[in-house]
């Protein structure tokens, strides 16, 4: 089962849990990923970069970190934002409609407290001849009054959701999620690092769970996470990756990018 998604226009499945945090959305998507390597499936991949999408659209900042959760809840009422009435999509979708609540198999009980969730039931091979009708539905959506979200930018989610944009990158050939990953690490080398070289727990008044060893622990193991997952990123263009960087702030070496310089710079090209 997987959370809402938003960044896709023309998918729209999802599973009834409305509110999304970074580190669960790092991990669904290489899950997804690896689950579309194995077996082949189209919609493994269709469902892992979907959930790459919606963080660009719904949990980027614009100087490259990535948003901690976004909320269920809308004008004061859980999954408002998510859910649908047949009605509603009789009137937006027209003679499409009937196709349409077949296959998300919308009633009039709804799947939620009375309305409708929209998850995928019919044939998969006959979905793409839906793609317009979920647009028809997700232009709609986006004028409802969107969740709220928590813009705290933590240094150990980012380091999950890096490994899984540099991951998918290459795995995909996907240059855009290169640049999404460069320009993440770029953000927590500039941002998120104290003056001694080691990674800060998070950014904007950040508030973490545990003890701050704990906290500091699971930022240096998500540091070197999303060092790795760069590693794997290849395109046509090279740019520099930490191969270093988790040591580096573990010992304190590196109070500066350039001080970093040399062994800890490779090139992706």
């Amino acid at each position: 089962m997987r959370r809402p998604v938003m960044g896709d226009p023309h998918v729209l499945d999802c599973a009834s849990h409305f509110e999304k945090m970074l580190y669960d959305n790092a991990q669904l998507a290489r899950v997804y990923l690896h689950a579309w390597q194995v077996t082949g499936r189209p919609f493994f991949r269709t469902i892992t970069e979907e959930i790459l999408d919606y963080v660009v659209r719904e949990m980027t900042d614009a100087a490259g970190g990535f948003y901690s959760t976004q909320d269920a809840d809308s004008e004061g009422e859980e999954g408002k934002f998510f859910i649908w009435t047949p009605g509603e999509i009789r009137e937006l979708l027209g003679v499409e409609a009937d196709a349409f609540i077949a296959a998300y198999g919308i009633t009039p009980g709804g799947n939620f407290e009375g309305q409708n969730i929209l998850e995928f039931v019919g044939d998969m091979e006959k979905r793409p001849a839906l793609a317009e009708a979920r647009r028809k539905l997700f232009q709609a959506r986006e004028g409802r009054v969107h969740p709220a979200r928590d813009d705290k930018v933590l240094t150990a989610w980012n380091g999950l959701m890096l490994a899984a944009f540099a991951e998918e990158a290459r795995a995909l050939n996907r240059d855009d999620y290169r640049q999404v990953a460069q320009r993440n690490a770029e953000f927590l080398l500039r941002e998120l690092r104290k003056e001694n070289g080691r990674p800060g727990t998070g950014h904007q008044s950040a508030r973490a769970e545990g003890t701050p060893e704990e906290r500091v622990a699971a930022d240096h193991r998500t540091s070197s996470a999303s060092s790795l997952g760069k590693r794997l990123v290849q395109g046509s263009s090279s740019f520099l990756v930490r191969k270093n960087l988790a040591d580096a702030w573990q010992t304190g070496r590196c109070a500066t990018a350039q001080g970093c310089a040399g062994s800890a710079l490779v090139s992706c090209a």
